[in-house]
């Protein structure tokens, strides 16, 4: 989905929540792909909520300094949004050249968003005929409020760097998988659970069948340890991942074991009941397979969680699987612990600006 294009290669940045994430991919000789530069800064708690950014300094500050720190030269930038603000729904229209399906899906989206057309950014991509005249076709329909699209673009040109597209988190999320893992016959669900949103995207044949984001994420688990310890915000965060920072050597208490584990079930819970919604609604088929990816995939007993409600095998996505990797300019130890938190920004370095 590109909103803004030009004609350059670009470094993908993934804006989240708890994170920036910046990285570059160069093609290779024989089609595949080189890593760059990779590189991740953590941001303070509230810069950025549910989508809005709330400390628009910290977040170009960060950016910057992994510009500086990675010496980056690039100035072209992928950035992608998700939440409440961004719609994406599949509809039935009838068939009519790209051209003319241009000129007339203002007033087409006006029935499937609930926002006013002229406050959003509108991206099509005709997905296939539907019926056996072939009188329908398929449509891939995204619109992005330009309140929070614009929000983005002033943050990267304030980092000084040149906003060349911005496309949408779950397909992000969808250019990896596929970079990485043979597609399926049978349906996937990739989800990709970030600090305070979860994006849901059900492949089928290979194409996008479902996407819905939901509020909630891994700053969950943080804010619950936070909450039932009476703990910084940093300590929870520590817990969380199993580290104890007042002291090295330290076991996580099972208190501790007990709210994360109640907090991942309420996760898997959530995830789950979209993925009941899509079975129940669209193709009426189950899931072969579910990937997670996002910082909050690595919470401790999340995965087994989702196994237990869901009844699929779950697997986490590595984004740098088919990747090329100089592990003289890489630390492995540093990729292998923050490959879940690069998945966003993969599919961001994928794109070209001016793709369709």
């Amino acid at each position: 989905m590109a909103f803004i294009a030009r004609k350059k290669s670009a470094i993908g940045l993934d804006i989240g929540s708890s994170s920036v994430k910046l990285l570059e991919l160069e093609p290779t000789k024989n089609g595949s792909f080189r890593l760059l530069h990779f590189g991740v800064e953590s941001l303070p708690p509230e810069a950025i909520v549910d989508g809005a950014v709330m400390n628009s300094n910290a977040v170009v500050d960060a950016i910057r300094e992994l510009v500086r720190r990675m010496r980056v030269r690039t100035r072209e930038v992928v950035a992608s949004v998700s939440g409440h603000s961004v719609i994406i729904k599949r509809i039935n229209l009838p068939v009519m050249t790209r051209e003319e399906l241009e000129e007339s899906i203002q007033w087409e989206a006006e029935q499937y968003i609930p926002f006013d057309v002229k406050d959003v950014h509108i991206d099509v991509q005709i997905l296939d005929r539907v019926g056996d005249e072939a009188g329908q076709m398929e449509v891939l329909l995204v619109a992005a409020r330009k309140e929070l699209v614009h929000e983005y673009v002033s943050l990267i040109h304030e980092a000084g760097l040149v906003p060349a597209v911005i496309d949408v988190d779950a397909f992000a999320v969808q250019n990896a998988f596929e970079l990485n893992y043979d597609l399926p016959s049978e349906s996937v669900a990739l989800v990709n659970i970030g600090a305070n949103t979860t994006n849901i995207c059900v492949l089928h044949n290979g194409i996008s069948a479902f996407t819905r984001d939901i509020t909630l994420g891994g700053r969950q688990v943080t804010d619950e340890i936070q909450r039932v310890l009476n703990v910084s915000f940093e300590e929870a965060e520590a817990m969380k991942v199993g580290r104890d920072d007042r002291d090295a050597s330290a076991v996580v208490p099972e208190e501790v074991e007990r709210v994360i584990r109640t907090a991942s079930e309420s996760i898997a819970s959530e995830v789950n009941r979209s993925l009941e919604f899509y079975h129940t609604t669209a193709t009426g088929e189950g899931f072969s397979h579910i990937f997670l990816s996002g910082g909050g995939a690595l919470t401790p007993g999340l995965a087994a969680a989702l196994l237990r409600q869901a009844g699929n095998r779950v697997e986490i996505v590595d984004p740098f699987r088919r990747i090329e990797i100089d592990e003289r300019t890489f630390n492995p130890r540093f990729l292998q612990d923050t490959a879940p938190q690069a998945t966003v920004a993969v599919g961001l370095a994928l794109r070209r600006p001016g793709d369709q």
